[in-house]
């Protein structure tokens, strides 16, 4: 089972309503939501651990949880508020307006932390949870408590928006974070962000040496690659009409480790040893599955069935 560790919030997308006003719809996401959706979806064991209220808002993340197919055991309830992000698209690119004071998320603590039972093999951890305390110091805690054991992945999803007046801070936790991973996956742009400016595989073969085994780095409408210490493999994009572009990344995230769980793949050995095959499958996967997310309206992740 993959576990995965992160915001859920519920996103105010911007819509047209009957009368021709502008105005924003709610729908369920967040970062690592999304990823737990997706994978629920594409049918693999799925499973999220997360701050998440008893309001109206909360009850609508559990409920779109479930409907997913994805196991909600591990959630941590509380009174506090949901956290909102309104949501501006310019050309379908996204950008966010965050409502995170105090919320159910915002305040998770180590105190909220599941004892994991062996089923679950695989932690993903990411997003935004990982920029403001103590929910950020919490999803660290469970890595570090858990990665000497279980694979884990991180997608830090780097919005610098959102941690102005925080980057030290955030940066060390990212490269502690990182150094503790399997699986690292990057934006192109992230990658930029925490490395600097140079050839793509360089720099992330200057993250593996950190300690990870694989970097996966998606490079926008041209598609993605997986660079491990002697492999470069590259997986052009699916060419689609673009909607929008919420929940790209996170269906990507879910495409790849699904297709390193059919492949038996997700252990620190096998991790290590990952054949061509297996690294084309994980990109094809995660490409096919980001295609049909960017065509649709929101975070919508596709099915197995409609891949």
């Amino acid at each position: 089972m993959i576990l995965s560790c992160g915001e859920a919030l519920i996103d105010m997308l911007p819509r047209t309503s009957t009368g021709g006003e502008a105005c924003f719809a709610p729908y369920a996401g967040g970062a690592v939501f999304n990823t737990a959706i997706a994978l629920g979806r594409l049918g693999v064991p799925s499973a999220f651990f997360s701050g998440v209220s008893n309001d109206m808002l909360g009850e609508i993340l559990a409920d779109s949880l479930a409907a997913s197919k994805v196991d909600t055991r591990y959630l941590a309830r509380s009174d506090r508020p949901t956290t909102v992000a309104f949501v501006k698209l310019v050309n379908g690119q996204a950008t966010y307006a965050f409502y995170d004071e105090a919320t159910a998320g915002r305040m998770l603590s180590t105190a909220d932390l599941p004892d994991l039972p062996d089923e679950v093999d695989t932690i993903f951890l990411g997003g935004i949870s990982l920029v403001n305390d103590p929910a950020a110091s919490t999803y660290e805690a469970l890595q570090a408590r858990e990665s000497a054991r279980r694979v884990t992945m991180v997608d830090p999803n780097i919005r610098p928006g959102f941690i102005a007046g925080k980057e030290t801070e955030y940066r060390a936790r990212i490269e502690r974070m990182v150094a503790h991973a399997d699986i690292v996956k990057l934006s192109d742009e992230d990658l930029h962000w925490l490395e600097g400016q140079g050839d793509l595989t360089a720099l992330a073969r200057g993250i593996l040496s950190r300690g990870p085994k694989i970097v996966y780095i998606t490079e926008g409408a041209s598609g993605a690659r997986a660079v491990t210490a002697t492999q470069d493999i590259f997986v052009a994009a699916q060419k689609v009409t673009v909607v929008d572009t919420v929940g790209a990344g996170d269906t990507f995230n879910a495409g790849v480790l699904a297709a390193l769980h059919q492949a038996g793949a997700l252990t620190k050995a096998g991790l290590a040893a990952l054949s061509d095959a297996t690294l084309t499958a994980s990109l094809a996967l995660g490409t096919r599955a980001a295609a049909v997310t960017v065509s649709r309206a929101g975070a919508n992740p596709p099915w197995a069935d409609e891949l």
